[in-house]
């Protein structure tokens, strides 16, 4: 059933703008162009900024808004530069809401073809409002230019699981079932999972033809997908126009052309000994990390794993590096088209162990540096097979891996310091690595019962809930909970650090690590020594990075 129907007129973009963003509000089916004003462009640039921009105009003022009010929006945006196919990680959009763990604006980083594909199909920014009564589809033809707002159940056996709904979704909206028209499609959406926990994110796609495979790079912070699912939206999904390299019409194409070309060059050439992102991915951190004394281990009480200490241990005998070049899709194969950093890496054939899906082959899109950290180390846990199967089941459920990492690993030191117990967790022996009972939890997110509700809400509300009902001192309960404003930290040791430390403490949204990721730049390259250089590192790099995100680059 078609719920909506906007039809519109494609208009080129002009120096990468549409100049028009999409506005649906879920209470009354509403779908509606706004125009973007050059006061917007020279102010805001996009990304983020027209995302904040458009939440500022939308909200009330005249009281707080909630995570769950009808009022909240997800703002979804690229920049000037994203779906430029010239210039290397062009594929990125920001996605902004108000928070479940914070209750302030969240935005989280994401790639994949969505983002572009709604600017190629006429929209800057898409904005949505309100909640509704049944699940919902948002379809952005941007090949017919119609927008329609579906009702879910109309497409029969849709999945819960994201991973399944990505695969239906990509082959119910793509023209015709071939290839090319599968590259043409890109679906958002997130799991059952988001539902009961605090954690949700969302996954945006993209066909990779070499994976055979509609896979998914993750908006994972601040509970997005909570947000989402409240809102009953099932999936947005893009068809996009057939593009080519011009389309963004760059004021100056032939120096956008030369400054992409030298940029990727030098990715290239320097890639190898510098990164491996087009070896490893961002798997190439965590031995650098260990061996700098700032993984996350066992719920940050230690930085490296107690038992690998040799700085003289060949670099690629190390825990994780061999593992994931030899089986994470070694090779150029980007979440976006002409990004020559290509981090995206996957694991084909994995063999499920535990769960619904248990003994099913299935494509593992990952792992990425903060999952390996998060819930490995920081657990305790140290076999990549089981960083596998946490991959699988957080992405399939809709969960963010750093929230579910730093959060558990929580949970861990609780039980080892007698604060929670069996009693407590329904049986679970939540103690460092045991791995099988912290994917339980996972599991009961999913299905929403069991201790896994509780471990959902977040460190903030865990705290609380320990000292109030279970007796946990709570001095102790803030010492040993990594939050900051009610946000899980990401996956690094601030000890060695300074600068991290006052970065995670200065973020806007909470101690993410793409406002001030200055821990590389102060400990393994030693670039900012004196305090006058730290110092002034937290003032500049937010903004590069910042700048980055109103752009529509790469900034993960």
């Amino acid at each position: 059933m078609v719920l909506a129907e906007l039809k519109y007129n494609h208009q080129d973009m002009k120096r990468g703008y549409t100049n028009r963003t999409l506005y649906i509000n879920l209470i009354n089916n509403e779908i509606k162009i706004k125009p973007v004003s050059n006061e917007m462009k020279e102010k805001f640039i996009g990304g983020r900024g027209f995302d904040i921009w458009l939440m500022w105009n939308s909200l009330p003022k005249d009281r707080i808004v909630k995570w769950n009010d009808p009022e909240n929006e997800i703002c979804l945006a690229t920049g000037p530069l994203g779906a430029s196919t010239y210039y290397p990680g062009g594929g990125k959009s920001i996605v902004t809401t108000i928070s479940p763990l914070t209750g302030i604006i969240i935005d989280s980083n994401v790639g994949g073809h969505f983002g572009p594909y709604s600017k190629y199909s006429g929209f800057d920014a898409i904005e949505i409002q309100g909640k509704s009564e049944k699940e919902v589809i948002l379809f952005i033809n941007g090949q017919d230019h119609i927008v329609q707002l579906l009702e879910s159940s109309d497409l029969e056996d849709l999945s819960d699981n994201s991973h399944l709904l990505t695969q239906q979704l990509t082959e119910k909206f793509a023209k015709e079932p071939t290839e090319k028209e599968k590259q043409l499609v890109s679906v958002v959406s997130t799991g059952s999972a988001a539902k009961h926990s605090r954690w949700g994110m969302l996954n945006f796609s993209w066909y990779s033809r070499k994976r055979k495979w509609a896979s998914c790079k993750q908006a994972g912070r601040g509970g997005i997908g909570t947000v989402f699912a409240d809102k009953k939206i099932k999936a947005l999904v893009c068809r996009a126009p057939v593009y080519d390299v011009k389309r963004n019409n760059p004021a100056n194409p032939d120096k956008l052309k030369e400054l992409g070309r030298k940029h990727n060059k030098n990715i290239i050439k320097f890639d190898p000994t510098m990164n491996q992102m087009r070896f490893v991915g961002t798997g190439y951190l965590p031995d650098i990390m260990n061996i700098t004394d700032l993984l996350p281990t066992e719920n940050f009480r230690f930085g490296q794993h107690r038992e690998i200490k040799d700085k003289n241990i060949p670099y690629k005998r190390q825990v994780w590096f061999e593992l994931f070049e030899e089986h994470t899709g070694k090779g150029a194969d980007g979440c976006w088209l002409g990004c020559s950093v290509s981090c995206s890496h996957w694991v084909s054939n994995y063999e499920v162990m535990t769960g619904p899906f248990k003994g099913q082959k299935v494509v593992v899109d990952g792992p990425e540096y903060e999952t390996i950290a998060g819930c490995g180390s920081n657990w305790g846990v140290w076999d990549p097979k089981w960083i596998l199967e946490i991959n699988f089941y957080c992405d399939t459920y809709g969960l963010d891996t750093i929230g579910i990492g730093t959060g558990i690993a929580f949970v861990m030191e609780c039980y080892e310091e007698g604060i929670i117990n069996k009693e407590i967790t329904g049986g679970l022996e939540l103690k460092f690595g045991n791995v099988e009972a912290a994917v339980e939890l996972i599991h009961q997110m999913a299905r929403g019962e069991g201790f896994g509700l509780i471990v959902g809400q977040g460190i903030k509300r865990m705290k609380k809930k320990f000292a109030e009902e279970y007796g946990g001192d709570p001095q102790f309960l803030q010492d040993i909970g990594m939050e900051h404003k009610g946000l899980e930290f990401s996956e690094y040791v601030t000890k060695e650090s300074l600068t991290q430390q006052a970065g995670f403490g200065l973020t806007n949204k909470g101690p993410q690590h793409d406002e001030a990721w200055l821990i590389f730049e102060d400990v393994v390259r030693h670039s900012i020594p004196t305090f006058e250089d730290k110092a002034n590192a937290l003032y500049w790099f937010p903004l590069w990075r910042t700048w980055f995100g109103l752009c529509g680059l790469n900034i993960a």
